[in-house]
């Protein structure tokens, strides 16, 4: 990155922290984009400030994800990507939530947001306050869990299939026709510390 790239980030910074102060934990740069840190109950402000001020003009809300750290108290990270065509910038905010944490909607400053809240909503379990239809998106209603959470089995909890009997689809507990196999995860290139049944070994014999 240039120098004059890195003295913009730093003003725009500086001009984020002075104005929103109450909203904005830290910040930093990353990969080109600058990276903000905000607290949840300010996040509405903060985005309505960003999208309308003349020195940032984040108008664009590109995309909205999250981060799921099970370990940490604050288990989620809830990411917001927006761009400025005007400046030809883009910024990052991050809100760090507990597991059971509402978060506020920004549907009345960027419409576009439902469907990426739903889609959170729908994939992590977190809850947004305020959103005029937060239900699942991407999976079934009946839909059990949250399937990017880190805890969530690669399994699944149910299987659905059509059953001939009732003509229907139905939903059924996953049952797992075998065991699962014991892997080592090693490099093909070091080989087993084992042999399989009627493997030849390296002496020939």
């Amino acid at each position: 990155m240039q120098e004059k790239d890195l003295n913009d980030f730093k003003r725009l910074a500086a001009h984020i922290r002075e104005r929103q102060a109450d909203a904005i934990l830290s910040s930093e740069v990353v990969g080109g984009e600058l990276v903000a840190s905000a607290v949840a109950p300010r996040l509405v402000d903060l985005t309505e400030f960003l999208k309308l001020d003349p020195k940032c003009e984040f108008a664009t809300l590109i995309d909205i994800t999250a981060v799921d750290f099970p370990g940490r108290e604050k288990r989620f990270d809830v990411v917001y990507h927006f761009l400025s065509m005007e400046l030809n910038q883009r910024i990052r905010v991050k809100v760090a939530l507990r597991e059971n944490e509402v978060i506020p909607s920004i549907t009345e400053v960027h419409p576009s947001a439902n469907w990426f809240e739903r889609e959170v909503f729908d994939m992590y379990g977190v809850l947004f306050s305020g959103h005029p239809d937060l239900r699942r998106i991407l999976t079934d209603y009946g839909f059990k869990g949250h399937p990017l959470r880190k805890d969530f089995p690669l399994t699944g909890f149910t299987e659905v299939r059509y059953d001939e009997k009732y003509k229907r689809v139905v939903y059924e507990p996953v049952e797992l026709v075998q065991e699962f196999r014991q892997f080592d995860f090693m490099s093909p290139w070091e080989g087993a510390e084992y042999s399989l049944e009627g493997e030849a070994s390296d002496t020939g014999k």
